[in-house]
């Protein structure tokens, strides 16, 4: 597979949490690097844990190894571990994969490997259009980098790059739309703002009709797959259409996506970070939708047989413009009941952003433009983080609690001593 990915090194320490829910085979060992091994203790603080993915800073003296084996200290089993090298802090990830409760203590030893021990899990290839992502044999999600055009020859302006399409569920039944007639310009997992101002025009790459603005894909960066998860990261361009001479790039925006390697359910992180293309800064206006944007499949809306729960009990008859931590869409799919959880990180601006959630068609999106006008300025980049689960049946409230707050109030990793 081929596989490229970006290298930086590490500036500071930090510990953030996320999730999986696999039980990924231990396999044997590795030839360890003559170097000292350290010894972590992970920390579950005030919330139980379970099937969880931790992340750690790597430690600055092992900042030059690609490859680690790391060992739960009271049972002995190596644990497989993977080192993502995006931003500005080289990191590992490994899986938690039992429960533990809160105010729990476990620890591991940590040591340089000559070569990774374990089989890649989630796999990520390009074929010149897309960028497909799959877990074991499972077909998660494409990325549509090449343009995909409008299923309507006389509504061309539809075209699209840059999003998310389609997105299967673990029963490998698609959850997600393109090109609806309802709302042809809603395509599958989309970021986009519906009104912005720059340099005194409006445009926006939401309303495709109108002919303001687009959102294209830029570039492919980096991606790759591995044991615990695969990853891509992209550029793109929101563009506004309406300037005298020529058309001009407002936002330039990079998606980093992360999926992990799950059995019983999908799960990936998306990263949005957008950043001003010239020193003018951009507006993005007050209205009440345009932001981190999904939409359902086409059979919801043709028969109306779906809903939403958020984590204040709402439903999408009196959800819109509340402000839950997190939405599940689900609805009936060959039978059986099949949903997409989005969560909303703590970090996001205007944290618990409110979400438009339609009463009729599966649409959804966080969307923090509807608490009133903000501004991207040149030199402070706008960031979101959002993380999709997507799950064959129910998915219960309290199981919905439990993982936002694996996302958003992770467990705590430490460096307790060297072994001697």
């Amino acid at each position: 597979m081929k596989t490229r990915t970006p290298r930086f090194q590490s500036t500071r320490w930090a510990t953030v949490l996320l999730l999986g829910l696999v039980c990924v085979p231990i396999g044997a060992a590795v030839e360890s690097i003559a170097a000292e091994p350290i010894t972590l203790e992970l920390s579950t603080g005030d919330f139980a844990c379970e099937n969880t993915i931790v992340e750690m800073a790597l430690p600055p003296a092992m900042a030059e190894h690609d490859h680690f084996t790391l060992t739960q200290i009271d049972s002995g089993k190596r644990v497989p571990v993977q080192l993502d090298r995006h931003g500005d802090q080289a990191k590992l990830v490994w899986i938690v994969r039992d429960k533990l409760q809160a105010g729990s203590v476990r620890q591991y030893s940590l040591a340089p490997a000559t070569a990774s021990p374990d089989r890649d899990r989630v796999t990520v290839t390009d074929d010149g259009k897309r960028v497909t992502v799959s877990a074991g044999k499972k077909t998660v999600f494409s990325y549509n980098h090449a343009t995909v055009p409008s299923p309507d020859p006389k509504q061309p302006y539809y075209a699209r790059s840059g999003y998310i399409h389609p997105l299967y569920n673990p029963s490998g039944h698609i959850v997600t739309d393109d090109f609806n007639p309802d709302h042809a310009h809603q395509h599958g997992i989309m970021m986009a703002w519906r009104k912005m101002t720059f340099e005194g025009r409006e445009t926006n790459g939401w309303d495709q009709k109108a002919g303001l603005g687009k959102i294209e894909h830029a570039e492919i960066e980096a991606y790759g797959g591995g044991p615990v998860f695969g990853f891509f990261k992209v550029r793109l361009r929101h563009i506004d259409l309406t300037a005298a001479d020529e058309p001009a790039t407002v936002l330039n925006e990079t998606w980093y996506v992360r999926t992990y390697a799950l059995n019983d359910a999908f799960q990936f992180d998306i990263t949005s970070t957008q950043s001003c293309a010239s020193q003018e800064p951009v507006s993005i206006d007050t209205i009440h939708y345009g932001g981190m944007t999904i939409r359902g499949n086409a059979q919801w809306h043709k028969l109306g047989n779906f809903d939403c729960l958020t984590s204040e009990g709402k439903t999408k008859q009196d959800g819109n413009q509340s402000r839950p931590h997190w939405v599940d869409m689900f609805g009936q799919l060959a039978g059986q009941t099949t949903g997409t959880l989005i969560m909303d990180h703590k970090s996001n601006f205007r944290f618990p952003q409110p979400v438009r959630l339609h009463p009729t068609m599966p649409y959804f999106c966080f969307t923090p433009a509807s608490l009133g006008a903000f501004t991207i300025q040149p030199e402070t980049p706008y960031v979101s983080r959002y993380r999709f689960y997507v799950h064959d049946g129910s998915l219960a409230a309290s199981i919905a609690d439990r993982l936002w707050n694996q996302y958003s109030n992770p467990p705590q990793v430490q460096i307790t001593q060297s072994i001697n």
